[in-house]
């Protein structure tokens, strides 16, 4: 069974006796007592969390911007990605960054440059971003003109796709080097997204990748959003991904759209 506040499994003492940076103090103990405890625990942490969600959420509206949540594993190119779109939308459409790591700003002094907003925020030991910490940099982060925020979340499969920070849509980024079963492994930020970016297939040539296992593994987690297969290296895909970013945003007037909220499985 899969600890709602981190990912982690019972049973498995490595993988949640670690400082994951939230409250973990919950044993998994398969007794009703501590199921009882444990659930009550994760309900307290989600709950604060949506609450947070919701207000950064109500913010980015009155202001006109709509945030997309960019979730994947570590490596799979969001930082590249992100620097090639930026490029691409200098001129175009007013851009923020928020980059999420437990450590450095690498990531935030790569995207410096190009045309946007760039907040870095640094987790510690957390294994993703949390509204609480989107909230705390959304003034500074965003300009009076910004229409489209990038959230580049920590590099994870798992914990970040149990957190909303406010985001009207998500994002999952899906290597070819990651293999074709990603999605059946790690089903919820598949399930939830709205857009799948299938990255780095400028590789393939160098791969034994099967692109219609990679397809009927989403499909088999219930993904029905919109697939894009590009390469920031090449520029491949890179026109749809774009496309489909301006096509969100606004060019002036706050608007509200549907709410997204955490899913009822996370």
């Amino acid at each position: 069974m899969m600890c709602r506040d981190c990912g982690c499994q019972q049973g498995n003492a490595r993988a949640w006796a670690h400082d994951h940076g939230h409250h973990h103090d919950h044993d998994h103990d398969h007794g009703s007592g501590a199921a009882r405890r444990r659930i009550d625990l994760e309900t307290r942490v989600l709950a604060h969390n949506d609450a947070a969600a919701a207000d950064n959420r109500r913010r980015l509206e009155q202001r006109g911007v709509v945030a997309v949540n960019l979730i994947s594993s570590p490596g799979s190119g969001k930082t590249t990605l992100l620097e090639r779109t930026l490029e691409r939308l200098e001129g175009e459409l007013s851009c923020a960054v928020i980059a999420g790591d437990q450590q450095t700003d690498n990531d935030a002094r790569r995207l410096e440059g190009r045309g946007a907003r760039v907040r870095q925020i640094e987790t510690g030991s957390a294994c993703h971003l949390d509204a609480s910490q989107v909230g705390r940099v959304l003034d500074e982060a965003l300009g009076d003109d910004t229409r489209l925020l990038l959230i580049e979340n920590v590099g994870n499969l798992v914990c970040p796709a149990a957190f909303d920070l406010g985001e009207r849509h998500r994002v999952t980024l899906l290597s070819v080097t990651e293999g074709e079963d990603k999605p059946l492994k790690y089903p919820l930020p598949f399930h939830d997204a709205d857009v799948v970016l299938i990255t780095k297939v400028d590789l393939l040539p160098y791969l034994d990748w099967d692109r219609q296992a990679c397809h009927r593994a989403l499909e088999k987690v219930g993904f029905s959003g919109r697939r894009i297969e590009l390469s920031a290296r090449t520029g491949e895909g890179l026109d749809a991904w774009v496309e489909w970013l301006a096509a969100l945003a606004p060019v002036s007037a706050p608007t509200a759209g549907p709410a997204r909220g955490r899913a009822s499985e996370t």
